[in-house]
């Protein structure tokens, strides 16, 4: 029962531009330390990231940059399991490596949101978002702050071997096992990395638009023409992240900002961070 949780927060639809990370390590099934830092992205801040987690520029003045905390990172998530809710925060820690030619971190990875789908089978297709499980099981937190969140995966993990009788490596196990095998594949695989996602794409992709459809099926979205109101992933040409050339954001990407000022689980992501996150394993 020993592992740590982390989380990371980003300045805008780029994974690489991580703004704040947390690291809540848990020992003998107990939190033993938590630790956070604001993160200099180096990079500008989307006001549709700032109004999610209340992180600007004015934040990370003066923060160290991701080189800086590295080695301290790696050594919090050396040699153990690291938890953390969906994959993509794993992903963006590959992401700001890359973007410092850092070396990648060697860690063994757990993502609860697929134990979640396993340990209730109400939450096994739907409703298993960190915010949603941890209001269900009574887990106060303060929702996107990267500690906070981290904190959140971590108890989540520990109620779910505590109400199945599982310990951490029967879990280890555990998500990589179907969750039904007669489950019958619908609009997406649902033992996909990103099942319950409800996808579209917008702007110049490099690839076409049904290749993108796809790869967004296997990896268990259901993928839709236009943005609505159970949109969860905007997927954006990675030349059309920033407004380029005196070109406004395209009419999806305004709609997408619309609903999730209005408090929609909406999030925005380029074209290369969606390669990484439909290609991620367990």
């Amino acid at each position: 029962m020993n592992f740590v949780a982390i989380d990371v927060e980003t300045a805008n639809a780029d994974l690489a531009n991580v703004c704040q990370i947390g690291i809540v390590s848990f020992e003998n099934g107990n939190l033993k330390e938590s630790w956070q830092s604001f993160v200099n992205p180096e990079d500008y801040f989307d006001p549709v990231n700032v109004a999610i987690h209340g992180i600007d520029e004015s934040a990370v003045a003066g923060a160290p940059i991701f080189p800086q905390l590295a080695t301290m990172i790696r050594e919090r998530t050396a040699v153990c399991v690291v938890v953390s809710h969906t994959c993509f925060d794993r992903v963006a820690l590959a992401r700001v490596s890359e973007k410092y030619d850092l070396a990648p971190f060697e860690c063994t990875w757990l993502d609860t949101a697929r134990v979640v789908r396993r340990a209730w089978t109400e939450l096994s297709q739907r409703g298993y978002e960190l915010e949603s499980v941890a209001t269900k099981l009574g887990i106060a937190f303060a929702h996107h702050n990267a500690a906070e969140d981290a904190r959140a995966a971590g108890e989540i993990l520990l109620r779910a071997m505590s109400e199945t009788g599982m310990g951490l490596s029967d879990w280890m196990d555990q998500v990589r096992k179907p969750i039904s095998p007669s489950h019958i594949r619908m609009e997406g695989d649902p033992e996909g990395p990103l099942h319950g996602e409800v996808a579209v794409f917008t702007g110049a992709l490099t690839i076409t638009r049904r290749e993108a459809a796809q790869l967004a099926a296997e990896a268990g979205c259901e993928v839709a023409p236009a943005v609505r109101q159970d949109t969860t992933l905007l997927v954006v040409g990675d030349q059309d992240i920033r407004k380029l050339g005196g070109h406004d954001k395209s009419s999806k990407r305004r709609k997408a900002e619309a609903l999730i000022a209005k408090g929609h689980p909406i999030r925005i992501v380029c074209e290369g961070d969606f390669r990484r996150l439909v290609g991620s394993s367990i």
